[in-house]
């Protein structure tokens, strides 16, 4: 006689990148799973090792300190990242630019920075360093790197999107089929609930200092990442800056989107897209979403009201006026 096996769920995390990691999944009963926690900790915890701004001995600081025109040696998971950073430069014709690290720490976004002023602002220099794509090169078959420029690399709108990949791949190497794995907003899942549902994951309203839901999205085999003006900024004098820099300008973005959604296959991806075409803006963002055939949804702020541009499989599903948001609280 064949054995039903009892399917459970389980729910692990636990610490990194300033923030908390999460994995759900169903496998049977009485599963061990100090193991499988162990290897999430562990896959989270070499990514923030090699790609922390904040780790004053990351891999990551020590490539940024590293003499221009020296191969340097690089762990097989930084030097996949850096060769994907500038892949997604390039094909967003420079939005995507993770040289942007000295003009994070001016404008008050890096680690132990100090508090930017209406006079720091007047002060700070136009752009004009290097970017990436043109000072930056990675040979990933050697695991090393070589800066033919000065640069200060800056990996947080790509490393966090890894850091799910690699919750994934060791869930994977578990022999594990149903799960979803997350770092904050930037989530990953395979196959689906023992009921054949898809997983379901909460689309957050671009409210600063309010939590709200403001739609779902179902995910199979899929990742998704958002990124937004609604969760790092500061006020100076009564004026918001967001804490994501266009890297032609220099200075935080200036544009009507107030979030950028983007579904992948890797988590790695949505990551750096949700960031390029936050940057592209509300016109180029949507009209290059469309033509790489992208998954994506754009939410502008007009006013008091958001407005949503939806793109499935590079087609535009709809553009619908939500109603009226309410006025962003001071923190």
């Amino acid at each position: 006689m064949k054995t039903c096996t009892e399917t459970h769920r389980y729910s692990l995390n636990g610490e990194t990148m300033g923030t908390r990691y999460t994995a759900v999944f169903y496998a049977e009963a009485g599963l061990d799973t100090d193991a499988i926690n162990r290897g999430l900790a562990e896959a989270v915890g070499r990514v923030d090792q090699q790609m922390s701004i904040c780790k004053a001995d990351s891999d990551l600081n020590r490539l940024n300190a590293a003499p221009e025109q020296v191969w340097l040696p690089v762990p097989t998971e930084l030097a996949t990242v850096l060769a994907a950073a500038l892949r997604v430069g390039q094909q967003s014709g420079g939005a995507f630019d993770i040289a942007v690290g000295d003009v994070v720490d001016a404008w008050g976004f890096g680690p132990g920075t100090p508090s930017i002023t209406e006079q720091t602002i007047d002060a700070l220099p136009s752009r004009s360093s290097l970017s990436a794509t043109a000072a930056l090169t990675v040979d990933t078959q050697r695991q090393q790197v070589r800066k033919r420029a000065p640069l200060q690399l800056n990996l947080n709108a790509i490393a966090k999107g890894f850091g799910v990949d690699e919750l994934a791949r060791c869930l994977d190497g578990f022999g594990l089929t149903r799960y979803l794995v997350g770092i904050d907003g930037e989530m990953r899942a395979r196959g689906t609930k023992p009921d054949a549902h898809p997983w379901v994951v909460a689309i957050e309203k671009p409210c600063r200092g309010a939590r709200e839901v403001m739609g779902i999205m179902e995910l199979s085999d899929a990742a998704i990442a958002t990124s937004g003006d609604y969760r790092h900024w500061i006020d100076v004098k009564g004026r918001d800056y967001a804490h994501t820099i266009n890297p032609a300008t220099g200075a935080p973005l200036c544009n009507t989107l107030a979030a950028v959604t983007v579904v992948a296959a890797s988590c790695m991806l949505a990551d750096a897209w949700a960031t390029a075409l936050m940057v592209l803006g509300e016109s180029e963002g949507p009209r290059l979403a469309q033509a790489r055939g992208m998954d994506a949804l754009f939410v502008l702020r007009e006013g008091d009201q958001l407005k949503e541009i939806s793109i499935v499989g590079g087609i535009l599903q709809a553009q619908i006026e939500n109603r009226p948001t309410p006025p962003r609280p001071r923190t």
